[in-house]
């Protein structure tokens, strides 16, 4: 029988090098191991020969504990070790009493049945972690992959103009059935891309989790547009609101109108800011920009006509184009 690997049991605390209590659970077990599998794994530490040992005690640790039936005799063996101390061979002919014969009866009650595992036997949880290796934790490390991240999982959702600046919950239907509920930031913008760590694929050794990536469409509202943190809107001015000065009212997104001044003569195209009226994000509030766009009526009535000719009258000599073509000559 080949009690090798079991020597060690009476001196190594294996519960101590995974660092965690004897009770500790499956879960709890496989959560320290793998933590420390990828701290002190060659590859995160070339050329470190303390890093190495200690990843081939806790690979050991870990070979016998994740097992239910290896951990019972690693408990019992623990246990009897408390006792008096056996040595190989210290019984009589056939070693009857022996250390080895301790063994037998424990694993097996002779040595014909006996199962015995060594370090090369390397368990299903360990391979996954490891990316299939399996040269014995003494027989080097080629052929490993380290655990590797879980894929990524996309998604798109299309929020309202409003639910964008004002942020909203989404409902994302995820592979497997089980619905993501997301709340989306405030003031999110079209095509922009919302990255949700962990919430994606699985690792298949061990690895962390991959992440939802959430594409956001925006609809267009039928009267802001946006611009960074402002918002924009066209307003419609008569011409004599315009010409002689007047003051209106301007919709806000969401809230009530605020009362914007049109100074006298002012131009088509012109852009008035009203401050604080935009969109809320965690830096700031951006303001509204108020587009002035004359409105030229398309019927008259006579009295209106007559109005505007007499207009055209009194500004006769005014040349709204003065100088245009002569620019336009100079290059």
């Amino acid at each position: 029988m080949n009690t090798g690997p079991q020597n060690d049991w009476f001196e190594k605390d294996f519960y101590k090098t995974l660092g965690v209590s004897k009770d500790a659970t499956d879960a709890e077990i496989k959560k320290a191991y793998r933590k420390l599998a990828r701290k002190y794994h060659p590859d995160a530490n070339p050329g470190d020969a303390a890093a190495e040992a200690k990843f081939k005690e806790i690979g050991q640790a870990h070979q016998v504990l994740s097992d239910k039936e290896s951990r019972e005799q690693y408990d019992q063996v623990r246990a009897m070790g408390k006792g008096p101390r056996f040595t190989a061979g210290s019984g009589g002919p056939g070693g009857a009493g022996g250390f080895e014969d301790v063994f037998s009866d424990l694993f097996g009650g002779g040595r014909a049945r006996t199962r015995t595992r060594t370090s090369t036997d390397v368990p299903p949880d360990l391979a996954d972690l490891l990316g299939g290796f399996g040269g014995g934790y003494g027989g080097g490390y080629g052929g490993y992959s380290p655990p590797v991240r879980g894929g990524d999982i996309k998604s798109s959702t299309t929020l309202s103009f409003t639910e964008a600046i004002n942020g909203a919950s989404v409902k994302l239907n995820m592979p497997g059935g089980k619905p993501l509920t997301v709340r989306t930031p405030i003031g999110v913008k079209d095509g922009q891309k919302i990255r949700l760590a962990g919430k994606g694929k699985a690792s298949p050794n061990g690895g962390e989790n991959g992440d939802v990536i959430l594409t956001v469409h925006v609809k267009p509202h039928p009267v802001f547009t946006r611009d960074g943190d402002n918002l924009r809107v066209e307003l419609p001015v008569s011409f004599d609101e315009a010409a002689l000065g007047a003051e209106v009212k301007v919709p806000t997104l969401g809230g009530m109108p605020v009362t914007v001044k049109i100074p006298a003569g002012t131009p088509s195209g012109r852009t008035l800011r009203v401050r604080g009226k935009g969109v809320k994000t965690k830096t700031g509030t951006g303001d509204l920009l108020v587009t002035v766009q004359i409105v030229v009526p398309r019927n008259l009535t006579k009295e209106a006509k007559a109005a505007v000719e007499s207009f055209r009258a009194a500004t006769q000599g005014e040349d709204p184009r003065a100088g245009l073509l002569d620019k336009a000559k100079a290059n």
